[in-house]
């Protein structure tokens, strides 16, 4: 099945409406079903992977026989220590899944009518799972790869006399960052955040299988890759296509991102810009299969994520 971000009729196999009818029941059993598919659904200790388990249906627990551990359904994942009710979150990533550009904190926690703390660690808690499928992966084939900077906005000064050449580094904030991507042609896109392009240059070698065809754009921090890979060099200068190639669809993926931070969270912080960056590959990686399909694989990926010690107390350490 084939298509861009425009789902065709037999892509839209994700219906908000149906998820947002699951009785408690009905929802319980279906994330138990994921998180535990591979032992078709029944539980198993998280901890030691038994499965003679004594069965505690009043609290929705299980006890080991084999190891004292007492667990839910949500214990050992992303969602543990969890107040939302297994319904809300299930909701949660449907809608996450349908925003074609993201979905921002301020949407989910108007939509789900929670605080917004709760929407923004909820909304992180996925990107951290789905940017999880990445680590690493490498590249290979034909790649295209280029960097985009982001942050470190400067305000013009209002007087003439006053203003500055922004784009001299004397002129910047210091807290502008770079996104690099490497990006398959028709296939995988992986992306991480350095300080500026050049420092991510030795980072791509280890990011690209051996004998591919990298392009590149006419930045001299290209060069080290040349003794790695076959390089072919597109003078942006004079044409953005030549006979040695493009980097049409690398910089498609900054024009999506661009969007992404202007049109929907209107502004993405330093720290975590990569993985916004993370959850924009994903989105790309995953646009020729159906909503229904993104769907439970979001959900697969979080019920199956270890918890994350990024997340997990964030707002509480905030507050320490």
């Amino acid at each position: 099945m084939t298509q861009h971000f425009l789902l065709s009729a037999k892509a839209r196999t994700l219906s908000l409406a149906n998820v947002l009818r699951l009785s408690d029941t009905e929802a319980y059993d279906a994330f138990k079903a994921i998180r535990f598919s591979e032992n078709d659904g029944e539980a198993f200790c998280p901890k030691c992977g038994s499965v003679d388990l004594y069965n505690l249906p009043r609290r929705k627990m299980w006890r080991c026989k084999d190891c004292p551990c007492q667990f839910s359904v949500t214990s050992g994942t992303i969602f543990a220590s969890r107040k939302l009710s297994i319904r809300d979150i299930l909701a949660a990533i449907a809608i996450f899944t349908n925003g074609a550009k993201g979905y921002s904190a301020l949407q989910l926690s108007r939509d789900l009518d929670v605080q917004y703390k709760t929407a923004f660690v909820m909304a992180h808690k996925l990107r951290e799972a789905i940017a999880a499928q990445d680590k690493g992966v490498k590249v290979s084939g034909e790649v295209e790869i280029d960097g985009m900077y982001a942050g470190g906005y400067v305000k013009p000064a209002n007087l003439k006399e006053h203003r500055r050449d922004r784009r001299l580094a004397a002129n910047q904030t210091g807290k502008r960052q770079s996104v690099i991507v490497a990006r398959e042609r028709n296939g995988k896109t992986i992306t991480f955040v350095s300080k500026t392009e050049d420092a991510a240059a030795p980072m791509l070698q280890n990011r690209i299988a051996a004998g591919s065809t990298v392009f590149a754009d006419e930045a001299a921090h290209w060069d080290i890759l040349h003794s790695r890979f076959n390089i072919r060099r597109i003078n942006h200068s004079l044409a953005y296509s030549t006979s040695e190639g493009c980097t049409n669809q690398a910089e498609s993926f900054f024009s999506r991102l661009r969007r992404a931070e202007i049109g929907t969270h209107h502004h993405i912080a330093g720290p975590y810009l990569a993985a916004y960056a993370a959850e924009m590959d994903w989105r790309e990686d995953n646009r020729q299969v159906s909503n229904g399909e993104q769907y439970r694989a979001i959900v697969s990926a979080a019920a199956k994520h270890p918890i994350s010690r990024q997340w997990k107390g964030y707002w509480q350490r905030r507050a320490a």
